[in-house]
């Protein structure tokens, strides 16, 4: 079944594209610019193929990506950690451009074959461009943060004085990135609204609520399950026989897992909800990021329903206690 599904895998590159057709063996080498985005869309459609595969690749692959979806093809970017399982499993131990495109093309059309494929998200270009600016900003936050420790080990001096100017120069440039990010979500109707209802959650601060608007499109239509593993915080089991393990937490999307994180730690000490909840955790002798991790779902779960029944954060009142 997977061997009659006529899947194009691509092997995305900085400079380059590989692409494979599973169905004829045909292979094509292109730039990875507009030009070469033609050429391999036309290459493809010619090969009788409507379906794309390719690995997340740092982001090279976005642009060729958006050219396929534009050209009709479905266009599937899916985890290189996947792949290379899929190729190991099937004893494919060589490494090259060609080669892993064959491979994508053809873990493509046996994972697809079987329905574990999540749908293509179509294209958004706000919601690209908010995660953009939300991306840039994180990025400089962790820039900021360790020249903040070198500026402090470093003796007071001209060198001290470069780091501390562009130090200042990182504040600026982050909060003309805050402000960007807070008119992307004002000019966007539906990021707008969804972000009122997101404010109303004690402990959610702007950060999150862009995070959450920017890399969580499934937020309002998925299942709080699903939410829960898309970001990486459901846990697995990893039982054998006799033996249970531990759950673990794997996968998910780790920007916005991270910034969740943060925004739970907030929140365990100004939502009442999140409060109570870690504090139940603590007192059952859980370790402390386990609870926040415990906490982080729960919240999500809450934010899932709230945005499934359009409603703000509203929490039942506690139970009366007897006397």
């Amino acid at each position: 079944m997977a061997q009659s599904m006529c899947v194009v895998g691509i092997d995305v590159s900085k400079s380059k594209l590989d692409a494979y057709v599973n169905a004829s063996g045909e292979a094509r080498q292109v730039t990875n610019d507009p030009a070469g985005h033609r050429d391999v869309a036309a290459w493809a459609a010619r090969s009788g193929a409507s379906i794309v595969v390719m690995e997340a690749s740092g982001g090279y692959e976005k642009s060729i990506a958006r050219a396929l979806r534009r050209s009709r093809f479905t266009v599937h970017v899916v985890d290189p950690k996947r792949v290379r399982l899929y190729a190991r499993a099937m004893g494919q131990l060589a490494k090259t451009d060609r080669i892993d495109a064959r491979v994508i093309a053809e873990f493509g059309a046996a994972v697809i074959a079987v329905g574990r494929l999540p749908l293509p998200a179509p294209d958004d270009p706000e919601r690209d461009r908010l995660g953009a600016l939300l991306g840039a900003r994180l990025d400089l936050v962790e820039h900021r943060d360790a020249l903040r420790q070198q500026i402090d080990a470093t003796e007071p001096g001209p060198a001290g004085s470069a780091l501390r100017r562009v130090n200042q120069r990182m504040k600026v440039e982050i909060a003309q990135l805050e402000r960007r990010m807070a008119a992307a979500i004002a000019r966007h109707e539906p990021f707008a609204r969804l972000a009122r209802r997101l404010e109303t959650v004690p402990g959610l601060g702007p950060v999150a609520i862009a995070a959450l608007l920017a890399w969580l499109p499934e937020l309002g239509y998925a299942r709080s399950q699903r939410i829960a593993a898309l970001v990486g915080v459901a846990p697995f089991a990893e039982d054998s026989g006799q033996h249970e393990a531990p759950r673990h937490i794997r996968g998910g999307r780790k920007k916005l897992r991270n910034v969740l994180y943060m925004a739970t730690v907030c929140a365990r000490t100004w939502n009442p909800v999140m409060k109570r909840h870690y504090e139940r955790l603590e007192a059952r002798g859980k370790p402390g990021k386990l609870a926040i991790v415990a906490c982080m779902r729960k919240l999500l779960g809450i934010i899932t329903a709230m945005v499934m029944r359009q409603e703000d954060w509203m929490p039942r009142p506690a139970a009366p206690t007897s006397v």
